[in-house]
């Protein structure tokens, strides 16, 4: 049987021994158990991971909205933080039949109870990444039902786990002044450590714990989508083993961190080629600012889209006819034409054609993001950021301090045709693309076919999804970036981390210092920075590695078929988003889309909303519980 070179380098990457007999792909997988669960039973304390039992006789209960509760539960034997490092649990009430002792509950499981669509042996778990920015995500240490109820009221457990953030840092709460490891992997390696803290307690939990859904907006989402890709992946194994992670259960069988499901709003991830495909989609368009001719961070920025453009050809991504995408160098050396851009523009497109035709005219445009989202479980989160923010420095000019795109977006549009107000109202379809085209052609609107077509990514992206943070905004020069931070190292605490850069400043060095702006640290500043290691000795390509879910995905990278992938995905993105790379999510999507096993992708990219928690109608708690609903029963 042949095989295509996406199903050749999975199985090559495998490495089986029985070589190439037949030709099969790696298959998602939901199941509690990793595939290779046999464990050495003679070698294996059964009783290793006894401190982290669920004690059946501590739930609280909150009486006026009928849920049961706990908090504070540590879901590792050697947590570097407690106040991080442990979640909260919040079950309906008519899931457990209790008896009251004192304040608490000894709970037992109502097997014949039915919320919603689901029964204890059914219901989902769901994971908030509440987090845009990969700020540390404290466990809730008070209780309080606001936002909980549509989560509760349609059958699900619902689980807040806390995890450490972008940067090392201090337990302020247990007074220790040891440093704390931080950035990545971390996140993603708490995350996974509290998944399988759930599934050990699978027994004394009334859900379906193979049915673990996360959900987060920005880097959160970014997070969300590594988790779901990256299932089981040997690489996290050391990570895990550190912080004292469940690797088995009471019976010695393996236990998994696979998840079923993974949602997010404008991801941000994938940072091994994040401002190479911020320069491409965005940042090659304009000459403002820090791209301003003459400046070495223009000639990075060129430099950098045309290294996109090669990426891209190098990938398996692939359309809905199995043919893979790529990009056309043009005369002037620009990688803007080819089935790859043809595809994204595709996407946009078909947003805009949704747009005008489901929208009621008059319509009000009103720009809006997102700082960070509020997904319920902690009562002392906003004053907990407030606090922060309150004594944090403001930012710089120039590149916004995270690098994942904080910038503000308040401004109306001044367009012929509308009434100028505190927002811009369109009295119609025709003088609302009217407007979009004042000042030259690009988008063109069919009244008879309720359709839109537009003429080229580079007028999209100047128009609607411009650059608006500096040149190299993840990996910034001077490392002011959040993303930055990310990859720092203890004290270290930011760190260059992109190896396109590293190349290119290599390769052009004289030709970037004989331009304005250069300092002569940025000489060996990335290629210093990449050659050092974390506290676990993992190199920092490795660590990029870690947080792209990509590298899962796609045949271009080394981690293909090495985990097991979420089989539910749904990925919502603002059209508008200029504090994103315009690439992110639908390469994702491209990739998810051809990985066998992967059941659906709910991909849905928004017009007219920006750095959100985009929908196209309805709210998002609603359509994500509709959509958990609809994969849990399909």
């Amino acid at each position: 049987m042949s095989c295509t070179r996406r199903e050749f380098l999975a199985l090559a990457s495998v490495g089986t021994m029985g070589g190439l007999a037949g030709c099969t792909v790696p298959v998602a997988s939901t199941d509690s158990t990793p595939e290779d669960s046999s464990i050495d039973q003679s070698t294996v304390d059964l009783e290793e991971f006894k401190s982290l039992a669920l004690d059946a006789s501590a739930w609280r209960y909150d009486e006026d909205n009928d849920v049961y509760y706990q908090l504070g539960l540590t879901y590792c034997t050697k947590p570097a933080t407690t106040t991080y490092e442990s979640l909260a649990v919040f079950v309906p009430g008519a899931y457990f039949t209790a008896e009251q002792s004192g304040d608490s509950y000894t709970c037992s499981i109502n097997e014949k109870a039915v919320v919603g669509s689901f029964t204890p042996a059914t219901a989902p778990v769901l994971m908030p990444v509440n987090t845009a920015t990969l700020s540390a995500q404290m466990s809730p240490t008070v209780y309080d039902y606001e936002g909980l109820a549509p989560y509760l009221e349609a059958g699900c457990v619902y689980v807040y786990a806390g995890f450490r953030g972008r940067s090392a840092g201090y337990d302020t709460a247990s007074g220790s002044k040891d440093l704390f490891a931080g950035g990545a992997p971390w996140p993603v390696v708490d995350l996974k450590a509290a998944v399988r803290y759930l599934r050990y307690n699978a027994s004394g939990l009334p859900c379906d714990a193979s049915r673990v859904f996360v959900f987060g907006f920005g880097a959160g989402g970014g997070v969300s989508a590594v988790l779901g890709s990256s299932g089981d992946a040997e690489p996290y194994a050391p990570y895990l083993t550190s912080l004292g992670a469940v690797t088995h259960d009471a019976q010695g069988n393996a236990v998994s961190d696979a998840i079923a499901g993974s949602a997010s709003w404008c991801p941000v991830t994938s940072f091994d080629v994040a401002d190479t495909s911020y320069e491409w989609g965005q940042g090659q368009y304009t000459d403002a600012d820090t791209r301003a001719d003459g400046t070495w961070t223009r000639a990075l920025s060129q430099d950098l889209a045309g290294a996109y453009g090669a990426w891209v050809n190098e990938m398996d991504l692939r359309d809905a006819d199995d043919e893979q995408l790529t990009l056309d160098e043009t005369e002037a050396g620009v990688f803007a034409l080819g089935s790859y851009a043809d595809a994204l523009l595709g996407t946009i497109d078909e947003a805009a054609s949704y747009f005008v035709q489901n929208t009621s005219f008059p319509y009000t445009y009103t720009p809006q993001r997102l700082d960070e989202p509020t997904f319920p479980g902690d009562p002392n989160l906003l004053a907990t950021r407030a606090s922060e923010t309150a004594s944090q420095t403001p930012a710089s000019s120039g590149a916004s301090a995270d690098g994942t795109g904080e910038t503000d977006a308040d401004s109306a549009v001044t367009a012929t045709g509308v009434a100028q107000v505190q927002s811009t109202i369109y009295d119609s379809a025709q003088n609302y693309f009217a407007a979009l085209n004042a000042d030259s052609w690009w988008i063109n609107y069919s009244l008879k076919r309720q359709s839109v077509s537009v003429a080229s990514l580079r007028d999209f992206s100047l128009h609607l999804r411009p650059a608006e943070l500096a040149a190299s905004p993840f990996d910034a020069p001077d490392r002011s970036s959040k993303t930055n931070q990310l990859f720092g190292i203890g004290e270290e605490s930011t760190l260059h981390f992109d190896a396109t850069v590293a190349d290119l400043v290599e390769k052009n060095v004289d030709a970037y210092a004989a331009c304005e702006d250069w300092d002569d640290g940025y000489e060996t500043a990335w290629s210093d920075d990449l050659a050092k290691a974390d506290s676990l000795e993992t190199d920092m390509a490795t660590r990029v590695s870690l947080f792209n879910p990509l590298f899962w995905l796609s045949g271009h990278y080394e981690g293909y078929g090495q985990a097991s992938v979420a089989p539910h995905w749904r990925i919502n993105e603002g059209i508008f988003d200029a504090t994103a790379p315009l690439c992110c999510a639908p390469n994702v999507v491209f990739a998810l889309r051809k990985y066998d096993g992967v059941t659906d992708v709910a991909y849905t990219p928004v017009w007219g909303q920006g750095h959100v928690l985009a929908e196209r109608s309805g709210a998002p708690t609603d359509n994500l519980l509709s959509w958990v609903i609809s994969c849990c029963t399909a």
